[in-house]
This record gives C-alpha cells, structure tokens and sequence, in this order.
C-alpha cells in the first residue's frame, strides 16, 4: 500500500525508498494501552488496511478477550482474573499479586470468556464484579450488559430466603437489606454457572464480589 502511494506521487515511476513508520513518544504511550496485554510490547501496534477501526463493538470485543486468552495460554499462565471491570480487576489483582498480563477483559461478556475457556483452559480463573452484573451471573446471564440481561428480584429473594428483596431496585439495595449471607448466595451461584458453561473443562473457578468502594463482600473459593 506504501508502495502504491509513492508510486502514485511519482506518476508510475518505480518506487525505490526506505520507509520507517514510527510514532513520536509511542514506546511512553503505548503504556497507557492494552496491547502488553496481547503480547504487542515496546511500542503502539499500527493499524492496517484502511486505518479505521470502530472503538467499540461486541465482536471485537469478544475477539480481543479470545486474544487475551491465547497469549495466556501460549505464555503458560496459570492463572488469570476476568473481571466486569477496573475496581473489580484491581481487588481481584491485589489480592494475589498478579500482573495486568494476568487479566482477561471481560467487562459485560462472561459467556466470551468462558466459551473460550472450554475450548482453550487455563488452570485457575478469578471472576470478579460488582455486585449487579455478579447478581445475574448467578442467576445464569452470560452477557451482563443492562440492554442484555436483568436482575431478577424475586428468584434473588428465594436465592437468600430474604423477602425484603422484592422491594429492592437493584442487586446493591437487595444486598443492604439481606446482607452477606445474599452477598454469599450470588458468589456461589455465580462459579456454578461459570462452571455449567465450562463444560467439565480443566478450569477451576472462584468469584469475587465486590461493593462501589472496592471491598470484597463475598468469595466462593476454587472448585
């Protein structure tokens, strides 16, 4: 393409340069992204074919979590932290002193996650998340977007035996009524539909929820 365009320039005269494509500070800025993430290190990847890329949508989202998960494997990690987001993945990351090449991004698409998973383990996974978005995990949602899936309050009442759920309207609420026996509830149902997804594959599975402020609320442990 470079080629075309120095040719283009020229008339149809044969090209013959050396060109070097550079980013002036791209080592620096290329700390600010999430291309270590993928294996693309010392600088900014540079885009192809049109240069236009859409900042975001559900495939390329799902595909860079399926890139995630390849250079895990490829890199023989052992363990990794999906999360819904930045609160969640930092918890989930102090708490075992991982890295962010440790750390799949999730956010809504658990199902994007876990599919991939089955087909292509890793040893040990972390999912954390707020409590909402854990809530319909539990519940057996996949994608957790609020357009996608909702939480449903009358099956959260019998999860917990809490009958003060049915006047809540969200999972945050429910919880402040019934508590961390509820907050317990959503993180154990939470790793079973994680697990029913995974199919029995080599993968053992913790949740972690979380409040607004960062505090772990409940854990279900590896299983």
């Amino acid at each position: 393409m470079i080629d075309q365009a120095i040719a283009d320039v020229l008339d149809g005269a044969e090209p013959d340069f050396d060109v070097t494509i550079s980013i002036r500070d791209g080592e620096a800025l290329a700390l600010k992204t999430w291309n270590g993430r993928l294996g693309i290190v010392g600088g900014l990847s540079i885009l192809g074919t049109t240069g236009i890329v859409r900042p975001f949508s559900c495939s390329s989202w799902i595909a860079s979590i399926h890139r995630g998960i390849d250079v895990a494997v490829a890199t023989g990690r052992q363990h990794v932290i999906a999360a819904t987001g930045s609160t969640s993945e930092q918890v989930a990351r102090e708490i075992y002193g991982l890295s962010e090449e440790d750390c799949l991004d999730m956010g809504d698409f658990a199902g994007g996650v876990l599919k991939y998973l089955r087909k292509h383990p890793i040893p040990k996974l972390t999912i954390a998340g707020g409590i909402g978005k854990m809530t319909k995990l539990a519940q057996g949602a996949i994608d957790l977007h609020s357009g996608r899936s909702q939480v449903d309050f009358g099956a959260l009442s019998k999860m917990a035996d809490c009958k003060d759920v049915l006047n809540a309207n969200t999972a945050l609420e429910a919880y402040t009524m019934c508590g961390a026996p509820l907050a317990t509830q959503i993180a154990i149902h939470a790793r079973e539909t994680a697990l029913d997804v995974l199919k029995g594959a080599p993968v053992v599975v913790e949740t972690i929820v979380i409040d607004r402020s960062g505090n772990v609320i409940a854990r279900a442990d590896f299983e």
